[in-house]
């Protein structure tokens, strides 16, 4: 097959998105597919070999100014370029520009309006790149936010078109009105251009079929896999301290509050051996104060000097910190599609305590790596990290299964036959 798949760049955070589409590209090249992965808004970022290549298009700088200001609609394809080079949004981004969709509605709507829309001369760009340049069998655009690409793209191509549902549904909540409601209706009004979508989980296929007002089966779930290049085989971990860890992005929605606030239980409940808590993750600036509440929360209540951020980390990094921890949890407040840390933690053997919310719930089951708790509650938190850390055969029976039952359900294999499955399914469908 011939696949050109657009992903969407995340400035300097390692996306959850951005990794999974890259590593799906690769493996589809290594199975024999002709597969163009193409870079919209910043350059990708991930921490695995980057397969993305050639032009970026959409980028952050020209929709921004083409949104705001009528003349940069017209502007002459050599200026567009530049402003496109992936070296000067690689400059722009390092300023640590928000992604907060309180901030950014005006400029969403504005992109789903299409190619009729002020970012329409961007829009139509990248078709007529497709059209003269790959002339693809099949285009994936990763996410509903970039729906009204397909109208232009079939235009120019006359092909199917794929949709990724991947957890943009916490960008729409954060949008505020009017734009939250104009944003679901131009997706739902834009849903029949796409042959077929495509969520990473079950949860995640149900709950975007109810918000975007999507028949069933016109969803594919083709869930997540990983690669375990790198990690260790699972052994029985005596971390001396207990080490409970987070791994995520420092942001209200993934919940390091709530893990603080189980932590201060723990330690009141405890009574035995000593332990620590960690927290590593990219911290984006708008939420700067948060991480300082934090911090100031665990000196009143004195656990400062048992916590430790360790920023954002690569991954061999990330790998070296997975093997550190007895435990792992990031307790989001929301019902989280993905969960892809979750793998990342019970491929390194670790046992996992999860809110029962979300693709948590599926991931933790079909794996049996990991207790489920109640959401949003301490208490409950604290007592599946308690269980853990008081029964050392229970951590170990709970570690080995993490490390076999991700292995089994969440392999990069599975992930990429049946997304090969599904789009050859939809390129004949279209011949036909």
């Amino acid at each position: 097959m011939r696949i050109a798949s657009i992903t969407a760049g995340a400035g300097r955070m390692y996306c959850g998105s951005c990794l999974r589409d890259n590593i799906l590209a690769k493996s589809l090249m290594d199975a024999g597919h002709e597969v163009l992965l193409i870079p919209t808004y910043t350059p990708t970022r991930t921490d695995e070999e980057n397969v993305s290549r050639g032009r970026l298009f959409l980028g952050g700088i020209n929709i921004y100014l083409q949104q705001h200001f009528g003349i940069f609609r017209r502007t002459p394809k050599l200026l567009d370029r530049l402003l496109d080079s992936k070296p000067l949004l690689k400059l722009v981004t390092r300023l640590g520009i928000s992604v907060d969709p309180a901030d950014l509605g005006k400029l969403a709507v504005a992109m789903l309006e299409g190619a009729n829309g002020p970012l329409g001369k961007e829009i139509r760009r990248l078709a007529r790149f497709l059209s003269e340049n790959v002339a693809p069998e099949i285009v994936t655009i990763p996410n509903s936010l970039l729906i009204a690409l397909a109208p232009a793209i079939k235009e120019e191509l006359d092909v199917p078109v794929a949709c990724t549902l991947q957890g943009e549904e916490l960008f729409l909540d954060g949008l505020t009105e009017p734009f939250h409601g104009r944003a679901i209706r131009i997706i739902r009004e834009q849903a029949k251009h796409i042959d077929a979508f495509i969520a990473v989980s079950h949860f995640g296929a149900r709950h975007m079929a109810d918000i975007l007002d999507i028949p069933p089966d016109r969803i594919h779930v083709v869930p997540l896999g990983i690669s375990f290049d790198g990690f260790a085989a699972a052994e029985i971990r005596r971390q001396d301290p207990f080490t409970i860890g987070y791994l995520a992005r420092i942001a209200p929605e993934k919940g390091l509050h709530l893990l603080c606030d189980a932590y201060r239980v723990l330690r009141s409940r405890s009574g035995g051996p000593d332990s620590r808590l960690w927290a590593a993750g990219y911290r984006p600036p708008e939420h700067k104060p948060y991480l300082e509440e934090i911090l100031r929360k665990l000196q009143d209540w004195g656990h400062l000097d048992h916590f430790r951020y360790h920023g954002e980390l690569n991954r061999l990094q990330k790998l070296q910190y997975l093997g550190r921890l007895s435990v792992f949890s990031v307790p989001a407040s929301f019902d989280d599609p993905k969960g892809l840390f979750l793998l990342e933690a019970m491929a390194a053997g670790i046992p996992v305590v999860q809110p029962r919310r979300g693709a948590f719930t599926e991931v933790v089951e079909k794996t049996g790596g990991g207790i489920l708790v109640e959401p949003d509650n301490p208490d409950a938190l604290a007592q599946g990290l308690l269980d853990i850390m008081r029964n050392p055969d229970k951590r170990n029976e709970l570690s080995e299964k993490a490390f076999r039952g991700v292995r089994e359900h969440y392999n990069l294999a599975q992930m990429t036959d049946k997304a090969a499955e599904v789009f050859q399914t939809i390129i004949d469908s279209k011949n036909t």
